[in-house]
Parts: structure tokens; C-alpha cells; sequence
């Protein structure tokens, strides 16, 4: 079988059947789809899952298990999966009709480990805008060590299929039940991978809504990025990566803990000690990051919050913000 689509599910009962239908409208033929129920306590997703893989079977198989979090139900899908590939969508979300038809092509075609591409993002009022994926397309495979600069895409999972033993080899697993497991998992396998391709194609619809991870009002979980930026730090050190990857590490940093996290806080709350306690960790690990090389290629408006940051003038920042819509 050449792959295997593993949905967690987690009290999503306004969303599942969107999300399977998408799929199903699109050509199945040598995959397998995996409904990893999470624990829902909705007291609909249970048995909603069960139905779906009754009306579709063996096309749709469920697991139930107690809950685990997003990155538990990813394991227990990887580990049950029968494909030579892995795509990891979530329950909330869709993909567009050519979707598999795309990835199961282009995976013939370069054979490569990892096959990333763009999205879309939904407002869940018909409203659908463009986004990319990854820090630059090429179609031609490669790897990291010739491209760094791949660790500046999304670390999303569903945003890529990925070849399955890279996880069995390597034994890297998404960690559970915390925020920014992506990070903690993408950016070791893409370090890993002997071929990564990235097409232009925008083959995914992720829905913003309230509800959602990245939307909950919980500030002080965002300190969870300083774990997540440990736990890679550690782990490319210990594989003697660390220097070879200084710069484009310290660029994921300022990224993602000290421009996008900050963000989030201080749009809650602009005197939350965590601003402090994510320029220090920036401060520490890269005390040299304002002559990082690529600083010159941040975006606009990141680079004013970024600036901004460095002034603490966190309530300026989070005007912006808020006039930006974002």
C-alpha cells in the first residue's frame, strides 16, 4: 500500500464527516484512511467514528484509545499503518479534490521521503486564502544539508506526506499532550531525509476557528515553545549537527519563540512575564543573533514586530496587531 491517512479525532463532531468526505471525493486507490479516536468525551465521536468505518470499509478503519493528545493519536496511526507513506490531516480540516491524486503522482515521481506542499486557509465563512508552506519550492529533490533554509518552512505535519520508516528508523515520535510538537518532531525527520520535494500545489484547506489549539486563551502555555526549542536544540547537538546549523537555528528561533509567541502573549496580555522570559532564552542561546545572516530575509511586518520587540513596546505590537486582523 502506498499510503496511509491517519485522522485524530478529538471531540470534532461538527467537523469529522467534512473532513472524511473530502478524502473519500478524492482517488483512493492504494491508500488506507485510519480514524485514531483520542478519548472524545462528546459522547458522539465514538460512534460516529465507528459509522464512518462501517459505511466505508476497509477503505476506513478506527482505533479507539484512551486520550493521548494529537501527537499520541499520530503515533498509534503511524504504528497501525500498513503504507510505505504517512499523511497526518486534521479532523478539522479538508483537502481539495486533486489532493491525493497530486501526492500519490509526485511520490512516483521522485520517490522522495518527504513531499511538501501548500494550503489554504479557511475562515469558515466560504472565505479561502492562499498560503505557502514552505520557505521555497523546488521539485527537484534535495536535501537539508544543501538547503537549510528548509527549516524556515511551516513545521506543520499536515502540510507534507512523509515516507513512514523515517519515523521507525529513527524511532522519533510526535511527543504528547503539548503545544508545538511539530517542531519538535518535523524539524529532526527533515534533517533526517535523503530527498524532500515541495510542489506549488495549495492541496489543503486548514479552518481557523476559535476553538482550536493555537486559539486558546491558555497565555502560559506558550512557554511550551521554550521545551519545544530545547528538546531540538539538545537533539541536534547530541547529533552533531548544532554547528553546522547555528544560523538557520537561531533564525527558527527568532521565528517562532521570539516573534510569533511573543505575538500571542502579548495580544493577551502585554505585561505577561513570558516576553521577558522569551528574549532572555533568545538572548542566552544566540547572544550573537543580530548578526545572524538571515535577519535581512525576514518579512515586513515581522521584522517590525521584531524591532518593536527588541524595544518592548509590547503594547505598539499588539496594536498592530489587532489593526492587522492577526
Amino acid at each position: 500500500m502506498l499510503l496511509s491517512i491517519v485522522i485524530p479525532v478529538y471531540n470534532t463532531k461538527e467537523y469529522l464527516e467534512s473532513c472524511l468526505n473530502s478524502i473519500l471525493a478524492c482517488d483512493c486507490a492504494d491508500c488506507e484512511i485510519l480514524l485514531i479516536d483520542d478519548g472524545s468525551t462528546d459522547g458522539v465521536c465514538p460512534a460516529l467514528c465507528d459509522r464512518l468505518a462501517a459505511e466505508h470499509s476497509p477503505l476506513v478503519r478506527v482505533i479507539h484509545q484512551e486520550n493521548k493528545g494529537l501527537g499520541g493519536a499520530r503515533n498509534t496511526g503511524l504504528e497501525a499503518a500498513c503504507g510505505e507513506y504517512v499523511f497526518f490531516p486534521d479532523s478539522d480540516d479538508t483537502v481539495e479534490p486533486e489532493t491525493l491524486t497530486v501526492l500519490k503522482n509526485t511520490i512516483r515521481e521522485t520517490n522522495a521521503d518527504i513531499i511538501s506542499f501548500n494550503f489554504s486557509s479557511d475562515d469558515g465563512e466560504g472565505h479561502l486564502t492562499p498560503m505557502e508552506a514552505n520557505y521555497f519550492h523546488s521539485e527537484v529533490p534535495f536535501r537539508l544539508l544543501d538547503r537549510p533554509e528548509f527549516l524556515l518552512s511551516m513545521p506543520s505535519a499536515w502540510s507534507r506526506v512523509w515516507r513512514r520508516r523515517l519515523f521507525l528508523d529513527s524511532e522519533i515520535r510526535y511527543p504528547s499532550r503539548v503545544w508545538y510538537e511539530d517542531i519538535r518532531t518535523s524539524m529532526k525527520l527533515f534533517c533526517l531525509a535523503k530527498s524532500i520535494v515541495t510542489i506549488p500545489n495549495h492541496l489543503y484547506r486548514y479552518l481557523q476557528r476559535p476553538g482550536s489549539i493555537m486559539h486558546s486563551s491558555n497565555v502560559g502555555r506558550n512557554r511550551e515553545i521554550i521545551e519545544a526549542l530545547d528538546d531540538l536544540l539538545s537533539w541536534y547537538e547530541e547529533n552533531g549537527l548544532l554547528e553546522s546549523y547555528r544560523d538557520i537555528l537561531c533564525r527558527l528561533c527568532i521565528d517562532h519563540l521570539y516573534v510569533a509567541a511573543s505575538v500571542r502573549v502579548a495580544l493577551a496580555d502585554p505585561h505577561h512575564p513570558l516576553l521577558g522570559e522569551f528574549a532572555s532564552y533568545l538572548q542566552t542561546h544566540f547572544p550573537d543573533y543580530r548578526s545572524n545572516p538571515y535577519l535581512n530575509q525576514i518579512p515586513t511586518l515581522r521584522k517590525l514586530a521584531f524591532r518593536l520587540l527588541e524595544k518592548k513596546r509590547y503594547k505598539t505590537l499588539r496594536l498592530l496587531f489587532r489593526i492587522k486582523g492577526n
